[in-house]
Parts: structure tokens; sequence; C-alpha cells
């Protein structure tokens, strides 16, 4: 049987939600999913599985950095046990760290993927805009010159619909495909606050914070809003801005 759950998390203490590997080898590194893993294999199959290796395995609907939060990621896995899901969320959730919960535990058609099925990706990237810092603002980037949120707006408005992004993807990114459909992007300020929203079919290895890293270019150096349809256009990754800290993003929502 395949079940299906939601996973929120802070992501700061991990080295993102996906675990690693170098030479077909685990890296013994704190992710998401090795937390996910051991505790769902200490419930399904006992701990004796846990100290044998063999935990349940996980499919994430996407990776998310080190550093990034999580109020939506969607995560599903198989197993033969019969499940009751008010109960298992509740012993799952006790045995999680503090900075992982669980969700929304449900049986799926086994044809559900994680991954493939999904149809479109909700992130949020907010920063503090403001000369002053506060001792409220934990990890968040402050930016102190002023932001013009109608340009920062006509900017993002380039973004919308299907292109190729390779000016704004990683190094890093190991998928080929660098052509993505970005159905919404949005910019609103809330008090001291600057907040993005993008939806998306996907997204690339660290897409979100180039975006972001060049809207503060277009914004830092008093650029034409057009700027932003010149990099996008280049399909150059040296033309965007620089890919800004992974504090303030998160996964709001994943839909099928």
């Amino acid at each position: 049987m395949r079940y299906a759950f939601k996973v929120q998390y802070i992501g700061k203490n991990y080295a993102g939600s996906q675990i690693q590997f170098k030479n077909g080898e685990q890296i013994e590194l704190p992710t998401i999913q090795g937390e996910l893993e051991k505790a769902l294999s200490t419930l399904i199959c006992g701990r004796d599985a846990v100290n044998n290796k063999r935990p349940i395995k996980t499919v994430f609907s996407g990776r998310t950095d080190r550093g990034v939060n999580s109020l939506g990621q969607v995560v599903h896995f198989d197993t033969d046990k019969t499940i009751v899901a008010s109960e298992f969320i509740y012993h799952l959730n006790e045995i999680l760290p503090k900075d992982i919960s669980v969700t929304d535990l449900k049986n799926v058609n086994e044809r559900f993927h994680a991954q493939k099925s999904a149809k479109r990706r909700h992130y949020r990237f907010e920063f503090i805009n403001r000369k002053c810092k506060n001792a409220f603002d934990g990890d968040l980037m402050r930016i102190k010159y002023g932001i013009n949120i109608q340009r920062m707006q006509e900017s993002l408005d380039y973004l919308k619909g299907e292109h190729d992004f390779s000016s704004f993807k990683s190094s890093g990114t190991l998928n080929p495909s660098t052509v993505c459909f970005i159905e919404n992007a949005e910019c609103r300020r809330v008090g001291d606050r600057v907040v993005i929203d993008i939806i998306g079919n996907r997204f690339l290895y660290n897409m979100v914070r180039t975006i972001v890293g060049t809207l503060l270019e277009i914004e830092g150096h008093n650029l034409p809003s057009s700027h932003m349809k010149d990099v996008l256009d280049a399909k150059d990754r040296r033309k965007a801005g620089a890919t800004v800290s992974p504090y303030g993003l998160t996964l709001l929502e994943v839909q099928y």
C-alpha cells in the first residue's frame, strides 16, 4: 500500500531535504529525509529494522536546499502494513525532531508519485526591508536600501509563462531540462517585509533564490524592470544576480 502525507520543517539545522550520496555511498549529514525514514522505520518495522539499515524509503515532491523551510512538502512511501492515520501521525510526530512535523496522512493509489504527479509548486520568499536591525528578524535577509514594489512586480511579470530558465539555474542542476512554466509571480509589502510568491510547474536548482537575487540587483542599481527580460533571454547564468540566502524561502504548497 502507498501512503502520502505533508511534511512541515524548518530547514536551518539540515543539509537539505534529501539524503546525499558521493560515489554511491551515503554521506552522513542531517537531512529531512534521513530523519523521516528513521522515524517511519521505527514505527513500521521496529528498531531492529533501523539498526539493520532496512528503513522505509520515501519519495519527496521535490528537493529543498539547506536552510529552506516547508509548510507543504509532500512525501509518499510504501508498506504492506495497514496504518490508522490519526494514531500513526501522533506517534510519528512524537519521535520526529522538534523542527519536523507531518500531517494529512492518506492512503493513495499506487500510481500516485509525490514528485512525478505534482502539477504545480508554490514557493514564498520573504526578506526585511529596513535600515536598522531588529532582535526578532531571525535569519531573514535584511535589505537596507529602498525597494520599489511596482518595479519589482513589473520585473516578475517577465517571468510568467513558459520559458527557458537557464539564466537562473545553479551549476549543480542535474536535470538537463531548463524549461519551466511560471503560472504566477507576485510581490507585496507587509509592514517592513517584502513577500514574493512564485507558482510554477517545476523549479530548477536554486532558481527562486537566483530570481530574488536578480530582483535585488535591479533594485540596488536602479535598473529598468526590462533587465529581467534581458537576463531571461540571455540563457546565461552569468547575467543573473547572486543566489541569495536560503533563509526566508519556504515551500508553501504542492498541488496535484
